[in-house]
């Protein structure tokens, strides 16, 4: 055995904890359920979710195998199968299996869940046009709420081609 090949289980297969693609599927999976069903309490079974995956996809998946792959007790997703899924949550394919994919998709499904709330939005909409000094005040401001209620930091996108300003620590 080399240094870079994983290390063998008995009968000379590599272990799946090495596998970072296999171990993060079923995370993924589940992350873009939440994202569409927010609210735990109206979200669907597997049954009635892999429905709606094959009436809008027209893909076949079932509700048994949709449980199997979002509990990461199946692991052998097909290409068709993972073309199917992608196209559902409206990711790219490679959102499964791409680190700075999934990055970017997670981070733009954070904000389109906060965007959700009426007062985000509202937030959002009422800072548009506001001086960049202003809405660094508005920032820092937010930062502060966050970190009195306990609240995770949220990392600066740095998107913004306008935005000339430092990053705010968080």
């Amino acid at each position: 055995m080399t240094h870079d090949e994983p290390p063998a289980r008995s009968g000379g297969t590599p272990d799946k904890a090495v596998r970072p693609l296999l171990r993060k599927f079923d995370q993924r999976l589940n992350e873009l359920i939440a994202a569409l069903y927010p609210d735990e309490r109206k979200r669907p079974g597997y049954a009635r979710l892999a429905a709606e995956i094959r009436r809008t996809t027209g893909g076949a998946i079932s509700g048994t195998y949709l449980w199997e792959l979002a509990t990461g007790k199946k692991r052998n997703v097909t290409l068709e199968q993972l073309d199917v899924l992608a196209e559902f949550f409206g990711v790219p394919p490679e959102y499964f299996l791409n680190e700075e994919v999934a990055a970017r998709v997670n981070s733009q499904l954070k904000l389109a869940t906060a965007l959700r709330d009426a007062r985000v939005r509202n937030l959002a909409l009422r800072a548009d046009g506001l001086s960049m000094e202003s809405l660094d005040a508005l920032l820092a401001m937010v930062n502060e709420a966050r970190k009195l209620q306990r609240l995770a930091p949220i990392e600066d996108t740095g998107n913004d081609a306008g935005n000339t300003a430092p990053a705010t620590d968080v």
